[in-house]
C-alpha cells in the first residue's frame, strides 16, 4: 500500500530507487565486576580499542577519494578530536579502576553523561553535534567487541539504492560513497546536520527528520524522494511512479539546457546587465563557481579556514588561501569577508552554548574587534592577496558607526605594517559592510558615507528582524523571506544605495531562490551572490525578465500584508 512520509528537505531534486536499510547498534552494554587482578588487563583492552578506532579514522582520512567534497576531511578530523579528548579516551579508564567494571560498561556510563549534556543544550545547531559523540562511541563499542561495523550487503539489481538510516556520520557516507547511492534518508538531523552538508556537497536529493522512517519502510521498498518538497513516497502506484520518472527526466533535460548558459552574459530582456557571483567557503570551491559561469566571488566565508582544527591558521596560510582564490578568478572581483565566528561557529574550544542567546552575543565584527592581534593577522593576509587581483574586503554584521570606524582604523594599521616591511598590496582596496542587522538597514545613511559597497545578508536579517532562530526546526515555519517587514528593509537598502550609486549586493539564501529573482530585480537589485549550483537557474530567470513589467508588481507587493495575497502576487510576477 502506498503512503507518504514528510520530513525536512535538505537537498532538492528527485530520486527514485529501492530502500536499503542501514542499522546502527544502540549503545548498550552488559555490566560485570572484575577482580582487582584483572583491572590492568581490562585497561589494556580499552586502550587497544581506542587505538584501533583511531587507526580506522586515520585509514578513512588517508583514503578519501580525490573528488570528494572538502567537508569530508574536516568531519573525520572532528571525530578524531572527539576520540582523542580525555572525556572519552581517559575518563572511562578512571571508571574501570574506580568501579572495577568492564570497559563496555565504563564507556556506556561516560557516554550517557556526555549525551545528556548535549540534550540539555538549547541551541539547535550545537545540539545536533550530539550525533558526532554517539558515532565515535559506537565505533569504540564495536572495537571493544571485536565486531566490524555493519555495512549493507548491496546486490546489484540494476536499480538505484536509497539509504535509509536512523542517522549517518560522514565516515559512514565515505564508506558508502563507492556504492553511488541516489539519496540519503535519515530519521534525525535537520538542515544544519552533517548529513545535510554531505548530501548538498554530493548534490543528492535527500530528506531528514523522517521520524520512525525505519519502522515504516522495509528493505527493497520502492521509494520516491522529493528533496525539494521534503516528501518520501513509499511503494508508489504505477501512475505516480510514471509521473515522477517523467519529472526526473525533465529535471535532467533542464540541467543540460542550463549548462548552455554558462558563458552567456546575465542581461534582462530590456538590456540591463546583472552580476551573478558565487558564495564559497574554501579555495577549492572556486572550480564549481567557474564551472557555473560565476562573474565573481561575492562572498568568501573565511571562517571555514578557522574551524575543525587544533591551531589557528597563521598569516602565511591565510594569505596563500586568499591569493589562490584571487588568482583563480583571473581579474574577476573577489569579496573576502573577515571571519564571522561566534554564535554557532566557534574556535579554540570556546564553548558559548551556555549563553542564552549566542547569536546576539560576541560574534562576527564584534569578536574581531575584541581580538585585534588575531584580526590584524587576517587583515594583513587579505591586503597581501589584494596585490594579485581584483579584491574587496567585507565587514560582517555591522550595527553601529563605531564598529565601522574601529575596523577602518584596524585596516589602516595593517596597511602601515605592510608598508613598513615593503610588502605590496592594493592601497585602494574597496571596503564594504554587510547589512544583516535591522539597525544597519534603518541607519544606512551613516554607513554609505564611510563604505565603498554594501552586501545584504538576508539569512541573519530575517533571523534578527523576525526574532527566529533559523537553526531551530520548531520555529522554521515562521522563517519567511516574504514577510512585509523583510521586503521593506531589503527595498529600503537597495533604493537608498542606488540613489547614491553605492554598489549593493545580496548574498543570503534569497539570492539563489529563482522564485524571488524577479521580485529582487523589480526592487532594483543588480548583483546577486549565491551557492555556485544555483547560478545558472537564476541566470535563466534574469534572461527572460523584462524589468519594465516587474517593477510595478514588485512595488505593489510592498503594500501587501496578507500572506495569501503576497503568494498570489508572487505567482503573477513569475508568470511568463
Amino acid at each position: 500500500m502506498s503512503f507518504t512520509i514528510h520530513g525536512t528537505g535538505i537537498c532538492g531534486g528527485i530520486a527514485i530507487g529501492q530502500a536499503l536499510l542501514h542499522s546502527h547498534t544502540r549503545l548498550e552494554a552488559g555490566h560485570y565486576l572484575l577482580p582487582r587482578a584483572q583491572i590492568a588487563e581490562e585497561l589494556g583492552r580499552f586502550d587497544a580499542a581506542v587505538d584501533k578506532t583511531r587507526s580506522e579514522f586515520k585509514t578513512l582520512r588517508d583514503n578519501i577519494p580525490s573528488n570528494s567534497p572538502p567537508e569530508f576531511e574536516a568531519f573525520i578530523d572532528v571525530h578524531m578530536m572527539i576520540l582523542n579528548d580525555s572525556t572519552l579516551s581517559k575518563v572511562p579508564r578512571e571508571i574501570i579502576e574506580r568501579e572495577q567494571c568492564n570497559a563496555e560498561w565504563a564507556l556506556k556510563l561516560q557516554s550517557d553523561e556526555l549525551l545528556a549534556q548535549f540534550d540539555a543544550i538549547e541551541d539547535a545547531y550545537l545540539r545536533e553535534r550530539r550525533a558526532d559523540v554517539f558515532q565515535v562511541v559506537e565505533r569504540l563499542m564495536h572495537a571493544l567487541g571485536g565486531q566490524p561495523r555493519y555495512v549493507p550487503d548491496i546486490v546489484d539489481t540494476g536499480q538505484s539504492k536509497i539509504l535509509v538510516a536512523h542517522d549517518l556520520s560522514p565516515a559512514d557516507v565515505l564508506q558508502f560513497k563507492q556504492h553511488q547511492f541516489a539519496s540519503f534518508l535519515t530519521e534525525l538531523g535537520g538542515t544544519t546536520s552533517h548529513t545535510a552538508v554531505v548530501a548538498r556537497s554530493l548534490n543528492l536529493p535527500s530528506v531528514a527528520s523522517l521520524h520512525y522512517a525505519r519502522s515504516l519502510i522495509y528493505e527493497n521498498d520502492t521509494l520516491i524522494v522529493d528533496g525539494t518538497q521534503g516528501v518520501v513516497i513509499v511503494d508508489p502506484d504505477p501512475q505516480v511512479l510514471a509521473d515522477y520518472r517523467l519529472r526526473q527526466h525533465q529535471n535532467e533535460i533542464d540541467r543540460k539546457k542550463l549548462r548552455r548558459l554558462r558563458t552567456t552574459r546575465a542581461m534582462t530582456l530590456d538590456g540591463t546587465g546583472v552580476e551573478l557571483h558565487a558564495n564559497i567557503e574554501l579555495p577549492d570551491d572556486v572550480a564549481e563557481a567557474e564551472e557555473n559561469g560565476a562573474s565573481g566571488i561575492g562572498l568568501f566565508r573565511t571562517e571555514f579556514l578557522f574551524m575543525n582544527r587544533d591551531t589557528l591558521p597563521n598569516e602565511e596560510e591565510q594569505f596563500e588561501a586568499y591569493r589562490q582564490v584571487v588568482e583563480s578568478m583571473h581579474g574577476l572581483p573577489v569579496t573576502i569577508r573577515t571571519y564571522d565566528l561566534g554564535s554557532d561557529k566557534n574556535i579554540d574550544g570556546a564553548d558559548r552554548s551556555a549563553l542564552q542567546n549566542p547569536a546576539l552575543g560576541l560574534r562576527a565584527i564584534r569578536l574581531c574587534l575584541t581580538e585585534p592581534r588575531r584580526f590584524q593577522i587576517q587583515l594583513r593576509a587579505i591586503l597581501r592577496a589584494s596585490h594579485y587581483g581584483n579584491t574587496r574586503l567585507l565587514i560582517p554584521m555591522i550595527s553601529g558607526v563605531n564598529e565601522v570606524d574601529q575596523t577602518l582604523h584596524q585596516i589602516e594599521l595593517a596597511k602601515q605594517s605592510l608598508r613598513a616591511k615593503g610588502i605590496p598590496f592594493d592601497p585602494q582596496i574597496p571596503i564594504g559592510g554587510m547589512i544583516e542587522v535591522p539597525a544597519a538597514a534603518l541607519a544606512l545613511r551613516m554607513f554609505r558615507r564611510k563604505l565603498d559597497f554594501l552586501s545584504i545578508g538576508t539569512n541573519d536579517l530575517i533571523q534578527y528582524t523576525l526574532a527566529i532562530d533559523r537553526t531551530d526546526d520548531s520555529v522554521a515555519h515562521l522563517y519567511d523571506p516574504l514577510h512585509p517587514a523583510i521586503l521593506h528593509l531589503i527595498a529600503l537598502v537597495i533604493s537608498s544605495a542606488n540613489r547614491t550609486n553605492t554598489p549593493v549586493a545580496l548574498c543570503g539564501e534569497m539570492a539563489g531562490d529563482v522564485h524571488l529573482t524577479r521580485l529582487l530585480l523589480g526592487l532594483g537589485l543588480r548583483q546577486f551572490s549565491m551557492h555556485p549550483g544555483q547560478l545558472l537557474a537564476v541566470k535563466q530567470e534574469v534572461l527572460r525578465t523584462n524589468l519594465s513589467s516587474v517593477r510595478l508588481l514588485a512595488r505593489r507587493m510592498l503594500r501587501i500584508a496578507d500572506p495569501e495575497r503576497m503568494q498570489s502576487m508572487l505567482e503573477r510576477l513569475n508568470a511568463d
